[in-house]
């Protein structure tokens, strides 16, 4: 069972549901697993024949769960989603999934306010660890295939290598091709090669630019599209209350942590951003609470990896390092400064839990559990 299912569950009773997430973490399992335990239907929108019947809304009044999956390819999916819920809510409950940003609503003023709620689906993780896999396996499995379910679950790296690049062709000639007018899609793959290289360190896109010749305007653009395709996520530095904190640029992960290139360290510092951002988009989704995942970085070169903002106040620190026990200078500083709940050093090796005061020494292996997973910080 994934972690999202018995909240779904509960909201489907209510209201409709988007599920959003990258493409092919399991979404479409996901769905077709409630369908199993109901009556249901299920429809494609990249299916020319199931196109005609979603637009004909060709579902039987006896079905209660009617699944839409990659809808939002239809340019009027929203006033048409909108139509089908508010004349059928009484008979039956809608999902709505895809590969691309669906929380188009999250600001006011718009017509489907009240009308669903919004989840967001990640791969496996430390904090999601299928049966019969141990937490040492699930670990180094996450470091060197990632957490997709399919080369997560059958870990060969020949063949985890080409999953990976028939699902980053797929996203490029189907999904960004679909949705954006991109001209040149080749440059665009150039530019995500040139992140898989920056990870764990701020991105100046005028650098990149001038490599790639195009402007620093033109990869601003894309990395919100890239962002939006929930290819790479983005964190940007925390300013407030930081003297002489540097306004820019931001640091860039990717969802899929076996798309680094680089060191160990910087694939680590990738492991635990996921971490972190799956279980911030959780308890937003869940709570309402509003998260997010920032850095910081002053001109002393005083620094900390990530940080967990909840409505505007830092509450937690982390300084990912592989195998350095001793706390960083940058860690104590700021948390010395800011008062967060925690300032956590969070170690790729064998470490007990060290806790003194607010600072704790820990390992991914004893953190990154399914109780720090839910507990809101």
């Amino acid at each position: 069972m994934r972690y999202l299912e018995p909240y779904i569950k509960t909201d489907l009773a209510n209201k409709m549901v988007f599920l959003g997430g990258p493409r092919q973490c399991g979404k479409t399992t996901l769905a077709e697993t409630l369908l199993s335990q109901t009556t249901g239907q299920y429809f494609n929108w990249d299916s020319s024949s199931q196109r005609k019947d979603i637009l004909a809304e060709k579902w039987s009044d006896d079905k209660k769960l009617i699944v839409f999956d990659e809808l939002h390819k239809y340019g009027k999916w929203k006033n048409w989603i909108k139509g089908v819920y508010d004349t059928q809510k009484n008979k039956h409950q809608f999902m709505v999934t895809g590969s691309a940003r669906l929380d188009v609503y999250k600001r006011g003023g718009d017509s489907l306010l009240g009308r669903y709620h919004h989840w967001r689906l990640h791969p496996f993780s430390l904090t999601e660890i299928p049966k019969g896999i141990s937490r040492q396996d699930a670990f180094a499995r996450l470091m060197k295939v990632g957490g997709f379910p399919e080369p997560f679950l059958n870990p060969e790296e020949r063949e985890a290598t080409r999953w990976r690049r028939e699902r980053v062709t797929r996203i490029f000639r189907e999904d960004i091709r679909d949705l954006e007018n991109i001209r040149d899609l080749s440059a665009m793959e150039l530019f995500i090669d040139a992140l898989k290289t920056r990870v764990g360190t701020p991105v100046v896109l005028s650098n990149i630019a001038e490599d790639l010749q195009v402007s620093p305007k033109t990869l601003a653009r894309w990395l919100v599209i890239l962002e939006k395709m929930y290819l790479i996520f983005v964190v940007r530095p925390f300013t407030e209350k930081i003297p002489r904190a540097i306004q820019k640029p931001p640091k860039v992960f990717f969802f899929d942590n076996a798309d680094v290139e680089g060191d160990e360290g910087a694939k680590f510092e990738n492991f635990v951003a996921t971490h972190l951002l799956k279980k911030i988009q959780f308890l937003e989704d869940y709570t309402g609470n509003h998260y997010e995942l920032k850095y910081i970085r002053d001109k002393e070169e005083r620094e900390v990896d990530l940080a967990i903002v909840k409505n505007k106040k830092i509450v937690e620190l982390y300084e990912a390092k592989l195998s350095d026990g001793v706390i960083s200078k940058g860690l104590k500083y700021y948390a010395d400064r800011l008062n967060p709940n925690l300032a956590v050093q969070i170690l790729g090796t064998e470490q007990k839990e060290l806790l003194k005061g607010k600072m704790l020494l820990t390992s991914a292996l004893e953190h990154f559990n399914e109780n720090w997973f839910t507990n809101e910080p």
